[in-house]
């Protein structure tokens, strides 16, 4: 009694009347619906060639093995091993499948950081180029008209006098009335001018915070070496060790544009606000005019070669049509802006001594620049011809900022800040705030003339007296960058604010506690 199918005793034997053969009734049953036929035969089948066969019911006998406590407990221990074994493959699988696992989120880990490198450097590469876009259909503009003017300005540049110097234009007789037209009438009003209402008063210096830090250069090359600020925009610009300059709107907190194009640290920089130019210098030894655009960018006009040492300062004359530049190659030039060419070159280039800060008295025909060997020279801007020489410092001349009252000049260095009566020509004043290792790197006199900062290991206020009456500390503020090197203060409108760059990437504002706040809603409201 076995089935044809299972090879097996059935449980319900069924036999087929056309073959005689025996099947479990189960399995024909779903042989015939899938296939209509004899599963060993193959004749066509149906059901009703089928016909159970009646069985006793049959109890199978017990094998040997369980018919005793010794084979029991051999069965036992074959099914033991049996399940070990199966166990132990189990964890081998286990554990494979956790490495495996592990290493392909290790790979997915990895590659998601690949990926986000990529379309960071994708993002900086688009950058770039969009900025590369901007500046060259400018610098074209900007060569073109130099190129026209075949026997102008830009062709005597290139000329060549018989001692192997460039031979410059030279400040012509109608740029020299100019110039002492518009002297005489800053003379006038400043006899006139008095103390703005709204200058903060010393009460409120003396409540002088950090309100704001901004984070504006590069982590990889912290510091910021220049600044200024604009005199109607309330825009703050940082030159840093980055090469980059960075235009940074006050009141919203937020960078309006950051320029590139400069290959070393940018070491001095100014706003021209007639036709909104800027002007950055450069340790790579050139000094760049840049023009702001409809969309708020700013784009290079001129690239200027002149000098063959670290530009180390630039300012601008009062009429804001021309400005000059000093190098450590001991000149200094003087530019016509709208063309960015130079008009004359004051100084021997072969010198040891070079030119390390400069600064337009507020008239405009007084020059003042700052030497490395601690000299400072008043320079005639019409005649090019130094008229006095102060002596006295200790070290580079590093910062010096003439007082908007005409009279005094400051002038900082490694010894500290030295006061200079420009009526007398001799020093009446020296503040030595620091010790003998830190050097004092920046001095300002605010635009009224009643404040004057200067920078080192922090940042002192003094109040303005005059040469006979001392000189009051108001306010002395933290370098809270850390590094304790403060490279240099300017003062914002009417001293409301006072904006300071340090060794690291982050401008810094000082004002009342609350100032931030208010301009904050001030903003959003309008």
């Amino acid at each position: 009694m076995i089935c044809a199918i299972s090879g097996e005793v059935p449980d319900e034997p069924v036999v087929s009347k056309k073959s005689g053969l025996l099947f479990e009734r189960r399995l024909i049953e779903r042989y015939i619906e899938d296939h209509g036929k004899c599963p060993v035969t193959k004749e066509e089948l149906t059901m009703d060639d089928i016909v159970a066969v009646k069985t006793n019911k049959v109890v199978k006998p017990r094998p040997l093995q369980a018919a005793s406590i010794p084979g029991l407990l051999g069965l036992f221990q074959n099914e033991w091993d049996a399940l070990m074994l199966s166990n132990h493959a189990l964890e081998q699988q286990l554990h494979t499948a956790r490495q495996e696992l592990s290493h392909a989120l290790y790979q997915h880990d990895a590659a998601c950081r690949v990926i986000a490198r990529l379309k960071k450097e994708r993002d900086e590469a688009r950058t770039l180029l969009a900025q590369a876009e901007r500046q060259i259909p400018a610098s074209i503009a900007g060569a073109a008209p130099a190129a026209v003017v075949s026997n102008g300005k830009r062709a005597m540049e290139d000329e060549i006098g018989p001692d192997g110097k460039k031979i410059r234009p030279g400040i012509n007789p109608v740029m020299i009335d100019e110039l002492t037209e518009c002297n005489t009438m800053l003379s006038a009003q400043r006899k006139k001018r008095q103390v703005p209402p709204t200058l903060a008063p010393i009460d409120a210096l003396e409540r002088y915070t950090q309100i704001s830090s901004h984070p504006l250069h590069k982590t990889n090359k912290p510091g910021i070496l220049s600044m200024d600020i604009h005199p109607s925009k309330d825009i703050v610009a940082t030159g840093g060790i980055d090469s980059n300059a960075v235009l940074f709107d006050r009141p919203s907190g937020q960078i309006l544009c950051t320029l590139t194009g400069h290959s070393k640290k940018i070491t001095t920089l100014k706003f021209v606000p007639r036709d909104e130019l800027f002007v950055t210098g450069s340790a790579d030894k050139t000094v760049r005019i840049w023009q702001e655009s409809e969309n708020g960018n700013y784009n290079c006009i001129h690239t200027l070669k002149d000098h063959t040492a670290e530009v180390e300062a630039v300012t601008v004359h009062a009429t804001q049509k021309y400005f000059v530049t000093a190098s450590k190659d001991n000149s200094w030039c003087f530019y016509d802006i709208s063309t960015g060419s130079c008009l004359t070159q004051v100084g021997e280039t072969s010198g040891q001594e070079g030119y390390t800060s400069a600064s337009f008295h507020p008239d405009g025909l007084i020059l003042g620049t700052g030497t490395t060997d601690a000299v400072v020279k008043i320079w005639d801007v019409k005649t090019q011809a130094n008229v006095a020489t102060f002596e006295g410092h200790v070290g580079p001349v590093t910062a010096m900022s003439f007082s908007e009252n005409g009279y005094f000049l400051a002038t900082a260095a490694h010894d500290g800040v030295k006061l200079w009566d420009l009526r007398k020509l001799r020093n009446f004043r020296t503040f030595s705030p620091y010790d003998s290792d830190t050097p004092t790197n920046a001095v300002e006199f605010d635009f009224s003339g009643n404040y004057l900062a200067v920078g080192g290991s922090d940042i002192r206020v003094y109040q303005v007296a005059n040469v006979k009456v001392e000189w009051n500390l108001i306010k002395t503020l933290p370098d809270l960058s850390g590094t304790g090197k403060v490279t240099s203060v300017k003062f914002g409108t009417d001293a409301k604010y006072i904006a300071v760059g340090s060794m690291d990437r982050n401008l810094r504002i000082f004002g009342l506690p609350g100032d931030d706040q208010m301009e904050e809603s001030n903003t959003a409201a309008e």
